[in-house]
């Protein structure tokens, strides 16, 4: 089914482009890998198994890790009733609603297509925000579903936890077994380091980019779903300052997650690290959304310059 959010070429491009590269990557770090281990059999057991357990339980292992639960309409009926009332107008398959406990203002979308996905949002930020915010939050992750982005960044970012096992599996196998290990042995292992570290490092920085342009892109799309880009951009303004004041030992859990959240967990706007970040920053993604704004002849957004945002209120 093809949902009612404005595509993107922008965003198909980029994603064909990345995927494209991340498939050579692969397939060049698969044949490392065999020449280097003599065993093809383990190299495809080994990527098989990473790649099964990450595509298929990626809603499970996130929801585990930030304490979410699926709730039940009785439970959050207002939360639902947002939720249903976006997918209607957008036109796609309602995903399970799932709420985690922890006071962290944050939102994320997981699973491996629509009809299989999670939207899960925090109690700290059902506290903070007002209906109109809260319903820009949750459109921008339905985007994401609906653009299967989702699913794209799961299978992008598998290859980097693949080079990342191979290199514990290395590190450790020489630290504990060099004694017993020749000279040729050693070497190869080192190689397999090597050239492990080496994929890591390039996967990392190029889902990193598409990370970026697909939050922007999320936003972009939930903008011109509720029509309302100045209630997103004051969610934004709101939930960023919130987490910038919440201790940094708070986030450290939160923070493997951050490619997935609405706004990343890291408690201050990046500096040089904004090029290896998993979103841009707050002051991009607020002039997009002010120009936005201006197209839809809306107030003007918070933070670019303009008088206030409607839809925005004092956090609750």
């Amino acid at each position: 089914m093809r949902s009612r959010f404005r595509s993107d070429r922008r965003l198909t491009l980029r994603m064909t482009v990345t995927l494209f590269l991340l498939g050579l990557l692969y397939v060049g770090f698969v044949a490392a890998l065999i020449v280097l281990l003599k065993s093809w059999l383990l190299v495809v057991v080994l990527v098989g198994a990473v790649f099964v357990a990450q595509f298929w339980f990626s809603d499970r292992i996130a929801l585990f890790a930030m304490r979410g639960r699926v709730v039940e309409r009785a439970e959050y009926p207002e939360l639902h009733a947002v939720v249903d009332r976006l997918c209607a107008i957008a036109d796609m398959p309602k995903p399970v609603v799932a709420v985690s406990g922890m006071d962290m203002p944050n939102a994320f979308a997981t699973g491996r297509d629509p009809d299989h996905a999670v939207v899960c949002v925090t109690t700290g930020l059902l506290r903070r925000l007002e209906p109109a915010e809260l319903e820009g939050v949750l459109a921008h992750e339905l985007s994401h579903v609906a653009h299967k982005d989702v699913a794209v960044i799961t299978v992008a970012s598998f290859l980097g936890v693949v080079a990342g096992l191979v290199v514990r599996f290395a590190f450790y196998s020489q630290l504990f077994g060099g004694g017993r290990r020749d000279q040729n042995t050693a070497v190869v292992l080192a190689t397999v380091i090597g050239v492990s570290a080496a994929v890591y490092a390039i996967s990392f920085l190029l889902i990193r980019a598409l990370s970026r342009y697909r939050e922007l892109a999320a936003d972009r799309a939930a903008a011109l779903l509720t029509g309302r880009p100045s209630a997103l951009a004051a969610a934004l303004t709101k939930v960023s300052g919130d987490i910038a004041r919440i201790p940094t030992k708070d986030l450290r859990t939160a923070q493997a997650f951050n490619a997935f959240y609405f706004t990343p967990a890291t408690g201050k706007e990046p500096g040089v690290e904004r090029f290896f970040s998993t979103h841009p920053s707050l002051e991009q993604r607020l002039e997009q959304l002010g120009r936005i704004s201006a197209e839809l002849g809306e107030a003007a957004v918070p933070g670019t310059g303009g008088a206030g945002a409607g839809g925005a209120g004092k956090a609750g």
